[in-house]
């Protein structure tokens, strides 16, 4: 199979010859940058250098998937918030000293949001990978989900005050800002992009177990089925209390946290959805060796995670040769069990 093939098959829960190997968030490191000859921030703004370094996942790390969304950002620049685009070590984040939103009447999808450089760079960055790789490679989009979009626009602590203040405001909110997933990820797809990441932060260590059902499982639903592509939806952190919920979502995969065992995942979401993740980032790869790499991609293969990758996105300070050890430990464990049969 090629990887694209790979991946493809994986997200649809169908025989592959061999696990893929994912990034759903970033794989961006400083040598990574320094090998593709394309820093951040240049790397975040302009298509060229954004597509050398998502290319460089595949032809340098051997994933078998080309991610070129490396911020959470793109979105809300283009919605009029403030960004610091940061640089080689530091990331792009909003700069909250006024929200941009405080009612959701406040909401406005501008009339040339595709156009806005920062949206339009993603896109001509696909289309070029696309142009460039073909059907050999996976190439995946990302749509920022509307419960993050509300935290860069309204504030996280405003916002949540708000779902527990006045819940039908938080939810007006969501149901206006996911029209801005939606958008953006059609563009993506009519771009070349393949399958979509969709990060929507209702992390645990934030946000309850009911919280999800409440605000969240049914408009992530509604997200899977207007959006003509397999959809990989990833949330930080402690989720296994939630995953029977987004298991009923409809999403083609879950990119979890090593905070949950990939085993009780597995048992959890029973094949109704795909498992994507879940090696440690801040333990294993940045600070770990590549046998400590090869161990808990084992532990994940053993365990069923159909797509295997970094939790979520990987430090900047981390390793390549770390990266390089999980395609190469999931071709071992094959390899090994492949044999043994």
């Amino acid at each position: 199979m090629t990887s694209r093939e790979r991946v493809l098959a994986a997200l649809c829960r169908q025989p592959v010859d061999q696990t893929p190997v994912l990034n759903p968030t970033s794989i961006a490191t400083v040598g990574l940058m320094d090998f593709a000859a394309a820093p951040f921030p240049q790397a975040n703004r302009v298509p060229e250098p954004m597509a050398q370094l998502a290319a460089a996942g595949h032809t340098k790390l051997g994933f078998d998937s080309i991610m070129p969304v490396f911020s959470v950002v793109q979105e809300s620049s283009a919605l009029g918030c403030r960004i610091d685009w940061g640089n080689e070590t530091g990331w792009p984040t909003v700069i909250m000293r006024e929200p941009l939103c405080r009612e959701p009447d406040d909401i406005r999808i501008p009339s040339g949001f595709l156009a806005h450089p920062d949206v339009r760079c993603v896109l001509d960055a696909i289309g070029m990978l696309r142009r460039q790789f073909g059907s050999e490679v996976a190439i995946l989009g990302k749509a920022i989900g509307p419960w993050t979009l509300a935290y860069h626009c309204f504030g996280l602590e405003p916002f949540l005050l708000m779902t527990a203040d006045d819940a039908r405001k938080a939810a007006l909110c969501l149901e206006r800002l996911k029209e801005v997933t939606v958008l953006f990820g059609r563009a993506q797809l009519e771009a070349g992009a393949d399958a979509l990441t969709l990060p929507d932060h209702a992390t645990g260590d934030l946000v309850s177990a009911e919280y999800y059902r409440r605000f969240l499982r049914d408009l992530h639903a509604e997200l899977a089925a207007r959006l003509p592509a397999p959809l990989i939806l990833h949330i930080c952190g402690r989720t296994l209390d939630r995953m029977e919920s987004i298991a009923q979502t409809g999403m083609a995969a879950f990119h979890f946290d090593s905070r949950n065992q990939p085993a009780a995942a597995v048992k959890t979401i029973h094949g109704r959805l795909a498992l994507a993740g879940s090696i440690n980032c801040p333990a294993t790869l940045l600070r770990g060796s590549p046998m400590d790499v090869r161990a808990e991609v084992f532990k994940n293969l053993e365990a069923g995670v159909e797509l295997i990758g970094p939790e979520c996105a990987v430090a900047l300070e981390t390793p390549l040769e770390n990266l390089e050890e999980i395609p190469r430990a999931v071709r071992l464990w094959h390899s090994k069990n492949t044999a043994s049969c």
